[in-house]
Parts: C-alpha cells; structure tokens; sequence
C-alpha cells in the first residue's frame, strides 16, 4: 500500500505542474473573460490603457503583451486566441505594426461575435523609407479592421524589394494628437459593442481627451521656443512626434528595433551629430542599448532616454507609470537634449 502511494506521486505532481503551466500561460496574457462586462482584448500596451481608462467599470479589459516585452517580434498564442474569441472586441493598432493578426484573426472561432477595429483609422499615416528587416510596417492598403475581416491593410514582404521601398511609420500612439484620435476610435468601439452604456463610454473619453489635449498643449508651447530641432533616436518610432511638434528624427535603425545597421550609417551618424551640435542620443528601455552607447561613444556625447511607449518595464508598473507619466518624461527629455 505504502508503495503505491509513493509511485502515486508522480502523475500527481506531473499534474500539478500542467495545472501551473496553464494557470501561468492565462496570467501572461493578461487575464481571462468576465461574464456581465464588456471583454476585450487589446494588441499591446497603449491600447490598453486608454481601453481601460475609457471601458471604466463596464469593461474588463485584457492586454496581449506581457510587462516588459517589445511589442514588435512578439507572437500570440493559442491561449490568447480562445481568450479573444470569447470576447466582444478586439482592438489593435494597424499600420503594419502586429504582422501577426491577419493569421491571429483566422483561428478566431467562427462562433464569435468578436468585433475587430484597427484603431489607427483615421489617423494620417507617415511613409518611411527602407527595410526593417522584418515586414514591420510595410504598405498599408486603405481597407480597415472590420468585423471579422481579414484583411487589415498587412501585406507580406516581398523578397524582390528594393532598399528605398516605402513602409508606413505604425508608431502612431507617440504623438499625443494622433493618441486623441486612437482613443475616439476607441470609444466609438464600445458604444458600437454596448450602446446601453454610451454615456459613460463618452465621458470617461472626455476626461482622457481633455489630458491628451494638456500633453499636447505643453510638447507645442516647449518645443517650440528650443533653439534645436533634431534628434538622434535608436529606432524610427518618433515620426509622429517629430512631425506633430517640429522635429527631425535621425535613426541607428530602422522601423523595427532588430533592422541592424550598416557600419557606414554609424559612421554618417557620427559625423552627423558632432556637425550638428547634438548632445545627447537616446535610447529605449525595452531594447538593448549597445548602439546607442557606441555611437554616443564615438560621437563624444551622452545618452538619455526617449520612450517610444510601447509597452511597460515591471519596475514601471510596480511605480505606477503609465502613457502620461511616460511622456512627460520624454518631454523633459527633449528639453534638456535640445536646449
């Protein structure tokens, strides 16, 4: 008897730890589905706070990307796509920057009533030059999320391209007037999915509207009256910012934070940023810093931080930062960098 017992705790312990696995893969992405709410599931961090902030207590909001993680090689899983098909919506960003959802959006179950919106709709689009390297942010056509549609703009990279084709920018959340728009979008999802609750929907938007069009306010009257205009930034995630308040980005790499750079582009940025007076490259946190250390280096200058915002560090979230604590940063970042 005893000895059954002892040979009793291996399946039981193997069980446990599948029952662990799977407990551990609902948690990473975010949390599961709530009954008497508006679910929904959203592509990555940004998205996710304004779905928040706008859902309030009528919506249980579920984030794909876990804290920490860059948002622009990440895959979803076969659990994040059961989550979402119990869902009401689905909102990413677009503009090519998750690769991943046309596939993502034929596992969903044919069952659903999932509604998908791209929320970067309505927003105009930036044209970048060159390669990432990885089909980030290639030619977006003019259809847009739908329900249930496949096709969402993406299409797949062609082997035969040349260097100078065009891509779009799909960083499109940095600018805090292109976030406005994001977070209409937004709004008009719920009220599409829950009229019964448009009320609160249209004020808890209001409330972040009027915040956006604060940030906005101060990024226009600082930058305005800065004697400098251009930047050095580790990857192309700042057009829309550049555009919006003035500026000029110059990029060690290229829409995706993987696009490695070529050893003349480093050269060219070097000599760029002692010619021009630059002071300061900046790098991101959620992607290493190397380059931009080395071409600071090279350069004879020093490094700060310019968040793209794309996703959260856990030291952020345990200190309670979020898209606006994050920009103002960025902000005073510029300030200092181009003075």
């Amino acid at each position: 008897m005893i000895k059954y017992i002892k040979q009793g705790w291996k399946p039981l312990l193997l069980l446990t730890a599948m029952l662990l696995v799977i407990a551990g893969c609902g948690k990473n992405s975010g949390g599961g589905i709530v009954e008497g709410k508006v679910n929904v599931v959203t592509s990555f961090y940004p998205i996710y706070e304004f779905a928040k902030t706008i859902g309030g207590e009528d919506a249980n909001v579920i984030n794909l990307l876990p804290a920490g993680v860059e948002p622009h090689d990440w895959t979803p899983r076969s659990q994040d796509i059961l989550n979402t098909s119990k869902a009401q919506l689905f909102l990413y960003n677009g503009a090519g920057l998750e690769g991943w959802v046309p596939n993502f959006l034929k596992g969903i179950d044919s069952g659903s009533s999932l509604v998908t919106v791209e929320v970067s709709k309505g927003i105009e689009l930036i044209d970048a030059e060159g390669d990432d390297g990885h089909g980030h942010g290639e030619e977006h056509g003019d259809e847009h999320g739908d329900e249930h549609g496949d096709e969402h703009g993406h299409e797949e990279g062609n082997a035969e391209e040349s260097e100078d084709t065009h891509h779009i920018d799909p960083h499109t959340w940095v600018s805090p007037k292109s976030a406005k728009i994001i977070a209409e979008n937004i709004k008009d999802s719920y009220i599409q999915v829950d009229p019964d609750h448009k009320e609160g929907y249209e004020a808890r938007f209001t409330e972040l509207s009027q915040k956006l069009d604060e940030l906005d306010a101060k990024f226009t009257a600082a930058l305005s009256g800065l004697p400098k205009k251009e930047i050095v930034v580790s990857h192309q995630a700042f057009g829309y910012l550049c555009r919006d308040y003035g500026l000029t980005q110059h990029t060690i790499m290229g829409l995706s934070p993987d696009a490695e750079p070529r050893a003349q582009d480093l050269v060219e940025l070097s000599k760029l940023v002692k010619d021009e007076g630059i002071r300061y490259v900046f790098f991101e946190e959620l992607v290493s810093d190397k380059l931009a250390k080395t071409l600071a280096g090279e350069a004879g200058v020093e490094t700060l931080v310019l968040n793209p915002v794309e996703g959260l560090t856990k030291q952020q979230q345990e200190a309670g930062d979020n898209y606006f604590t994050l920009m103002e940063k960025n902000l005073q970042n510029l300030i200092l960098a181009l003075q």
